[in-house]
Parts: C-alpha cells; structure tokens; sequence
C-alpha cells in the first residue's frame, strides 16, 4: 500500500510516498480503507521528534493521527462493526499511521462516520474533536454560563471547540486575526480580540477556563485573566510533574517534567489556579457522541484545504505556515 513516510526525526527530513505492507488485524481490529485524513500539529511535532520524551516508534514512520474510511475486513472477535461500515476515527497514539491507504485499528477507537458528512469532512473531526470535548468534559467540566478563553479560535481546534463550548452553554472569548475575524463570529464566538492589535490579558478579567492551543508566552499570560480557582488546559505548552503522575511516566520523566515546569507551577501558584496539560485519548464512545452533535446540526467541519497524499509535503508547510482557517486535509481514495 501507499503511505506517507519517514526514516528518522527531523525538521529537515523528507516526506516520502513509499510502498509499505498491509497492515496485520489482530482480533479486536478493523482493516480500514482510507478515504481521507486530516494533519494537525501534532504530525509536525512527531515529524520533529518533539514528542519524543512521550511517545517513541519506530522508523520507517506512517505517519498521520485521524482517518475516515471504510471497513474492508474485521477481526475475529469484532462484533460492533462490519465491511462495509463507513467509520471515522483516531488510533491510539502507539498505532498512528493515516497517512497510508490502509490501516489496522482497535475497534474501540472508531465509530460511524456523520451520515451528513462526506469523507473529507468527516476526516476532519476526531482529534479536533476529542481534544475539545475532553478538555471541556473531562477535565474543566464546563458548565452553562461560565466564562472562557479559547486561543486561536479560527485555527483547526479552535473552530470546533468554540462551537462545542457554545452548545455547552459558554461565553466564549478567542483570540483572531482581522482574517479570521468572520469566520469565529459564524462560530457563535461572543468577543473576539485582534491579537495583532490588543492584549488579550488586559481586556479580560474573571474567566472560568482558558482553552490553550498556542503555549508560549500566550500561555504564561492566560493565568492574568482567570479567577481564583480557575482552570487552563493546554494542548501546547509544558507537561508537568502531574501529568507525569496521572499518566505513570515513572520517577525519572515526571522529574524532568516537573523541572522544566516550573515556571507555569509558579505561576499556578501565583494566581491561584490550576494547570493542565491534556495530551487526548482515542474514543469510539466520545465520537459516538460527536457524530450525535454533527448530524443534529449543532457543529459542523471547517476545512480550509484539500490536499492530495502524494501532495502532503506541501500540505505540512502550509499547516505549520499558521495561516490555515480551519483543518487542512489529506484526500487518499
């Protein structure tokens, strides 16, 4: 089969359509024909061995993180899906590899793609859409009123996670650029703040949560616009010594991570809030429920490009260019 591949880490180093074999079900597993995956910037950051003190494959690496497709053989103790089944999902982070015409996933991480959504919009939802809801169910559980800041609002992320905060009952501040602009106010965003032109922490006050996309210096400033008590999780900045706990790294890693922390720990106490770094888990259930959210009309994909796989190369520059509105997306079949 085709897929997209690497032979070490580095920013530098080629993405190559080369010829690998058939993924192998074991009996909990689906062969899914790929019709389209989407990149996030977490396929960079693998790519650039930035993940490495977290995650660690083997080379040559498929790689690529969300999928939608159609299921062309199952395992022998399969029972919720069938051939046929058009699914969308994201394998778990020890089986990434989307970027290919085929892939081998554990029936726990998909379910039935949107029935409103074709393949490359449905590509463009599991881990955006993970990453949202389980940074505000899981972890802020955020409630109808409450106050919250979602950095980049127009980016991949951003787009659906101020629409889900919305459904859930929010007030959403984001941050946009004057091209971004309309595209979060069709969002439902209640304030948006031209980060090219204002400071975001000196316009808001008393927020609930902060959603960070951006890590950075956006990140230590987002701690200024919570209330005591209040919340930031982050997919972008630092892990800390309590995810290292939460996630059994071991004593050595969650060392590390609590030394290279200890700025954002500082700032946690400084203004009496909490830190979290959210590093998303696959869920067929929780898209179970997402595909409940899109076909009832409540959230709907943003893509901003369609690419070709042959093509991804240009596709990872654009993304990391930063100037996407919406997900930039891999057509395969």
């Amino acid at each position: 089969m085709k897929a997209i591949t690497i032979e070490k880490y580095g920013k530098d180093v080629p993405l190559v359509l080369t010829e690998q074999p058939m993924p192998h079900i074991g009996e909990h597993d689906v062969l899914v024909e790929i019709h389209a995956a989407s990149l996030n910037p977490i396929d960079y950051k693998i790519k650039e061995g930035k993940v490495k003190l977290l995650l660690s494959y083997s080379f040559p690496l498929i790689l690529g993180n969300d999928f939608s497709g159609v299921i062309v053989k199952v395992g022998e103790r399969v029972s919720a899906f069938k051939p046929g089944d058009e699914v969308y999902g994201r394998p778990r982070k020890s089986r990434i590899g989307t970027l290919a015409e085929y892939i081998a996933v554990h029936e726990e991480d998909i379910w039935l793609k949107p029935q409103n959504l074709n393949f490359e919009e449905a590509a463009s939802i599991p881990l955006v859409g993970l990453t949202a809801y389980q940074a505000f169910t899981d972890i802020l559980h955020l409630q109808k009123g409450q106050k919250i800041l979602i950095h980049a609002g127009s980016g991949g992320v951003g787009t659906f996670a101020i629409q889900l905060a919305k459904l859930m009952g929010a007030f959403v501040a984001t941050t946009a650029s004057e091209k971004g602009y309309e595209l979060v106010k069709s969002m439902g965003a209640d304030l948006i703040i031209n980060y090219k032109k204002d400071n975001f922490e000196e316009m808001l006050t008393g927020y609930d949560a902060v959603f960070d996309t951006l890590g950075g210096t956006a990140l230590e400033k987002s701690f200024q616009v919570l209330k005591p008590g209040g919340h930031i999780v982050s997919i972008s900045g630092m892990p800390n010594a309590r995810f290292g706990k939460e996630t059994k790294l071991g004593w050595m890693k969650t060392a590390i991570l609590s030394i290279v922390s200890r700025k954002i720990t500082a700032l946690e106490k400084k203004y009496d809030t909490r830190y979290h770094f959210l590093f998303m888990k696959s869920s067929g259930t929780q898209l179970k429920i997402l595909k409940e959210f899109i076909e009832g009309g409540h959230i709907k994909p943003v893509i901003d490009k369609v690419y070709h796989l042959e093509k991804t190369a240009q596709a990872f520059s654009y993304l990391q260019g930063g100037s996407a509105k919406g997900k930039v997306v891999i057509k395969i079949k």
